[in-house]
């Protein structure tokens, strides 16, 4: 019995092992493409489009997070957000935050309590709500909260990191390398980022039932 439990348990770990290595993957073809375009309804009621920082002279480029209300990961990280705003919106990269989450399945992630939460939490940048989960899927999230890092380049944005803000997502005190603004820093500097793809920690998107 313990023998038949030691090999179920390889079984799992090696399953877990290849999703990771899947998701690595896409996330690693993800860099250097164009981040897909979009045009989602605001908090505000206001409707946001990617282009519209395309157009903005002041924009050098974006830091797109898939996030939400309900995941525990996802509160963990959201000073952290507000602090990437805080930091860099001045400097042309501006957060823009995303809800993909059924809020069917999930109610805390619906969009009345996603007002309600970027008002608690002070949130300085746009919270989008991703009604079709079509953005999500362009962009091959899979968790909250799951990062991109756009640059502008030649009149279109290309996503130049993908994955974690950090590698402490229980402690940002913890935290030893902090990929998003060293990624950050490295384009306002002209370089390409150092590290282009991590893997990102949170939970996995609740996508509607078809």
């Amino acid at each position: 019995m313990r023998k038949l439990t030691t090999i179920f348990s390889l079984i799992l770990l090696a399953a877990f092992f290849s999703y990771n290595e899947l998701y690595a993957q896409v996330d690693s073809d993800l860099v250097g493409e164009e981040a897909p375009g979009f045009e989602l309804k605001n908090i505000d009621g206001s409707t946001v489009a990617l282009d519209d920082y395309l157009e903005d002279d002041a924009v050098k480029g974006a830091i797109v997070i898939f996030t939400c209300n309900h995941c525990p990961y996802a509160k963990l990280y959201e000073d952290r957000i507000v602090a990437l705003d805080a930091k860099f919106k001045s400097q042309g990269f501006p957060v823009i935050a995303i809800n993909p989450n059924d809020p069917e399945a999930y109610p805390e992630d619906d969009f009345k309590n996603m007002i309600k939460r970027a008002e608690e939490k002070g949130f300085t940048f746009p919270y989008l709500v991703d009604e079709t989960q079509d953005i999500a899927k362009a962009y091959a999230a899979t968790r909250t909260p799951h990062n991109y890092l756009l640059n502008k380049e030649d009149g279109k944005f290309v996503i130049r990191y993908v994955g974690a803000i950090d590698d402490a997502p229980r402690n940002a005190e913890e935290a030893g390398d902090l990929y998003m603004e060293d990624a950050v820093q490295a384009l306002m500097e002209g370089d390409s980022p150092d590290v282009r793809h991590t893997k990102a920690v949170g939970c996995s998107i609740k996508w509607k039932k078809s």
